[in-house]
């Protein structure tokens, strides 16, 4: 046997024996002591092959029989703490992955929070607090391939990842600050910066290590959700040291290219989110999307087309480094075709939610300024294909936002991909996401530095002050013999002009005849305006009159285009329309509702037809609407457009007494609206049951189940609007059930507007129709809306449609909570 050996294994059995079997306290502090220098931090240490064999076999063992004796009455031994400093410095001083082994396998072995417990806590807290954790890492980094332990390198990155969680099972109301998930991990994010700054040190001076602990440890951080905890503080610290240096920037691509396949998705979107852009994130990455299959399906699909929570900046660093390497770029090429066939994909426009369909949509326009013209002429018909199928299908949706993003998409990407043809243009409303996007557009690649975006800016904005302050300071020299002092009339004060109108000419007509000739006849094109202005205050006016041309006026006014640049012609007319409608319902509805699915109709002229009849329904449908009608009609030439109504003698004499009369108390000063009955009520049938009988009968030019969907969401909110104005009618029950059979046969429509018109519907039903009478007349009816309900709000692609459903689903458990009571 080996001398060395033996007596290594002696004096530990020794030491063991007098722990056990002693209670003097000098006798076991001379002990340890003894053993210290095995560890190499005493004046005499042991031989460097008793040390290793200490660490290697007995260590381990040793640190067991510490922890077995731990006790108030053992520590207490020897006074002023002087053995329990001693006991620590084992932990604290000997191979530290051994060590933090046998601390978390203490911890997890002894049952509640204890004085045992307690002390082995804080003895892990302070080994974390002196670096200890970095000194883990470090051993495993310096091992050589042959003589690593797979199986304890296994125990380690499950400790050290996972001890946040399992001290806090072990502890669990005593647990320390050190041991939280938000403190630890920034902690551990600053060890293994310490560990990569040794690998790096090392390989200066020529020694090999791998860093592939540091990349597991890495990864399973991430996929515990810890991305922003552990790379808040790596990605920094990293970006630094990165530059300018290209070894630290081959150990950080060693570092990422030895995460685990299962942990690259994590590791990776939590670099993208955190690195500051695309140049950081090409310095901490490297070439990785050409090596790795792994990075690359998550780089270029999984991030692009799977999820889409990344803000703008995230999706440009992306981007931005496909395009910073010349190897890189190929994918780049082949991410923004496979972007434009997802854009031009009818499929991913109908079942896609809108924020989807914009991080596509910008991806798309941030590939496009960042690849060159050769690099796109290449692939011109594919990509121009792809184009012209996805703006086709937005064009033809009916939600104002995926237009407008079809078209702006449209008008960058044809210029970039073919600028030598026809340039598109569309008209659209600019607000917040069309600027968003027009910037994506025209913003060039990222420079190398950021000196040369503000080289160029600064010597402008240095030159601006000195030229107002110049132009401010310096009175300008005038030239001599002119007479522009005489001729300045810059002292006299403009004369306001707001209040002024046009002096119209012509005459304004008096009766209705007068203006159904003039919209019909007349070629006086301020006359056949004075009378479209007219038309509505003479309504309200003369309602008999308009009785006896009524649905002559409303086809006139249903035909009216618009000859000349009035403005606001639209409203003018649409008021018109209304006006007559509610002056005369009954006729008027019948006639708007049988022209609603006849042919020859534009679908614009189909839409004014529901947006006067739901105006009119509402009109109809306001308490106090005939009171204040009649008073508009009584006050005659007062009531003009324009004109102030002359106070009456009745409201001088009031305002007089108001003013010299003194109150010591006053009440309420506004009185409710005096009661009356809904005028809706008799005719809501005319407005409703011609409008939904006929929606499934297509026609030559018009097809509400075929393209025409976004007529079908208008028709389906406007039906809506009428069964909640017909709200404790006679006739709402069988508006109830005939629009819950309507929302049934197209419960499962494609197009996102029509089913939020569909479910704004089904809510009007519940608001409109008295409760007990839908638990009494359509109980069936109702089981079947709320299955159906509860399945849009779990797994409908649209985030409205599912808000929608969600409400309505709190109005059907509001009616059964208040009708249970009464059953009960």
């Amino acid at each position: 046997m080996d001398p060395v050996l033996s007596s290594v294994r002696l004096a530990v059995r020794e030491a063991v024996h007098t722990l056990t079997s002693s209670d003097d306290g000098g006798c076991i502090f001379s002990t340890l002591g003894s053993l210290k220098r095995y560890l190499g931090e005493t004046e005499n240490p042991a031989l460097p092959g008793e040390q290793e064999e200490f660490a290697r076999v007995h260590f381990s063992a040793f640190l067991r029989c510490l922890v077995s004796k731990l006790s108030p009455d053992w520590l207490e031994l020897l006074p002023d703490g002087q053995l329990e400093e001693l006991w620590a410095s084992f932990f604290l001083e000997g191979p530290a992955d051994q060590a933090f082994l046998v601390l978390m396998e203490a911890l997890e072995g002894t049952p509640g929070p204890s004085f045992h417990v307690m002390k082995m806590a804080r003895l892990l807290a302070r080994f974390l607090s002196e670096g200890r954790m970095a000194a883990v890492m470090e051993g495993q980094c310096r091992q050589q391939t042959e003589l690593a332990f797979p199986l304890h390198q296994e125990a380690l990155l499950i400790r050290v990842v996972g001890l946040p969680d399992r001290l806090g099972n072990c502890l669990q109301h005593e647990n320390l600050a050190e041991f939280f998930p938000q403190n630890y991990f920034p902690l551990l994010g600053e060890e293994a910066v310490r560990v990569l700054q040794v690998v790096v040190d090392s390989l200066r001076g020529g020694l090999d290590c791998s860093v592939s602990f540091v990349s597991q440890v890495l990864g399973k951080a991430c996929v515990y959700g810890r991305q922003k905890e552990i790379l808040g503080v790596l990605v920094p610290r990293l970006t630094a040291l990165t530059q300018g240096s290209c070894l630290w920037q081959r150990v950080c691509w060693r570092l990422v290219e030895g995460v685990p396949d299962r942990a690259m998705e994590a590791v990776l979107t939590g670099l993208v989110e955190a690195a500051p852009g695309p140049e950081v994130l090409s310095r901490l990455l490297g070439n990785l999307v050409v090596k790795s299959k792994k990075a690359q399906f998550v780089m270029t699909r999984k991030l692009l087309f799977l999820q889409y929570r990344y803000t703008t900046p995230v999706l440009q660093s992306l981007l931005g480094y496909l395009a910073k390497d010349s190897q890189r770029r190929p994918l780049l090429l082949q991410a923004l075709k496979e972007l434009l066939e997802t854009w031009g994909s009818s499929s991913a426009v109908r079942h896609a939610p809108l924020p989807q369909q914009c991080y596509v949509s910008k991806a798309v326009l941030i590939c496009l300024a960042h690849l060159g013209d050769a690099e796109l002429r290449g692939s011109r018909d594919e990509l121009l294909a792809s184009l012209m199928a996805g703006v086709k299908c937005r064009l033809d949706s009916s939600l104002p936002a995926v237009r407008r993003l079809g078209m702006i998409v449209a008008e960058v990407a044809s210029a970039r991909i073919h600028p030598e043809g026809p340039p598109l243009k569309f008209q659209y409303e600019e607000d917040e996401l069309s600027c968003e996007l027009l910037a994506l557009a025209t913003a060039q690649p990222a420079a190398d530095g950021p000196s040369e975006a503000g080289s160029s800016v600064a010597p402008v904005a240095a030159e601006t002050p000195d030229k107002q302050t110049e132009d401010r300071g310096v009175p300008q020299a005038r030239p001599q013999g002119s007479d522009s002092e005489l001729d300045s009339d810059d002292e006299f004060v403009p004369y306001d002009m707001s209040g002024d109108q046009e002096l119209k000419s012509g005459k304004v007509p008096m009766y209705i005849r007068d203006c159904v000739e003039a919209l019909t006849t007349s070629e006086d094109w301020e006359y056949w305006e004075a009378a479209l202005r007219a038309l509505e205050r003479l309504v309200f006016r003369s309602p008999a009159a308009t009785r006896e041309v009524s649905v002559e006026l409303a086809k006139v006014l249903l035909h009216l285009e618009e000859k000349t640049s009035v403005v606001g012609f639209e409203g003018l007319r649409q008021r018109a329309l209304v006006a007559v409608t509610v002056t005369d319902p009954a006729r008027v509805a019948e006639y708007l509702t049988s022209q609603f699915y006849a042919i020859n109709y534009s679908l614009r002229q189909r839409m004014d037809i529901l947006d006067v009849l739901a105006l009119a329904a509402q009109e109809l449908s306001r308490p106090g609407r005939l009171g204040r009608a009649s008073q508009c009609g009584s006050l005659g030439p007062t009531c003009q457009p324009g004109g102030t109504a002359a106070p009456t003698w009745r409201a001088v004499v009031d305002e007089r007494i108001r003013r010299k009369t003194r109150r010591f108390s006053k009440g309420s000063p506004r009185r409710g609206p005096a009661g009356s009955p809904n005028q809706f009520d008799s005719v809501a049938g005319y407005f409703f049951f011609p409008l939904i009988q006929g929606f499934d009968r297509p026609l030559v030019t018009f097809d509400l189940l075929g393209d025409d969907q976004l007529v079908l969401g208008r028709l389906a909110h406007t039906l809506g609007v009428l069964m909640y104005l017909a709200v404790n009618t006679t006739v709402a029950v069988p508006m109830g059930k005939a629009l819950l059979e309507f929302v049934w046969a197209l419960r499962f429509h494609g197009d996102s507007y029509v089913r939020r018109g569909l479910l704004s519907a089904v809510s009007s039903v519940l608001l409109g129709v008295p409760a007990a009478r839908l638990w009494e007349d359509l109980p069936d009816e109702l089981l079947e809306a709320r299955a159906w309900l509860a399945g849009v709000a779990e797994t409908d692609p649209d985030e409205d449609c599912r808000m929608l459903a969600v409400k309505a689903l709190l109005l059907l458990e509001k009616l059964k909570d208040k009708l249970l009571p009464l059953s009960s």
